[in-house]
């Protein structure tokens, strides 16, 4: 499983804004992250799932 950090997250989704991906996640379009340590982290697989629900 990786874990991916909020710039590897940013650049998946395209380079979007700080703001709007916190948004997308308090309105439930992208999945929660997964805090270890003192860092956040997603998991790249419920990333890659919510992209592909997203396509369809």
């Amino acid at each position: 499983m990786r874990y991916l950090t909020f710039r590897d997250l940013q650049a998946k989704l395209g380079c979007r804004g700080r703001t709007t991906i916190y948004r997308d996640i308090e309105l439930g379009r992208l999945p929660k992250p997964v805090k270890i340590g003192a860092r956040l982290y997603w998991k790249e697989a419920d990333i890659d799932a919510t992209l592909e629900a997203l396509a369809e």
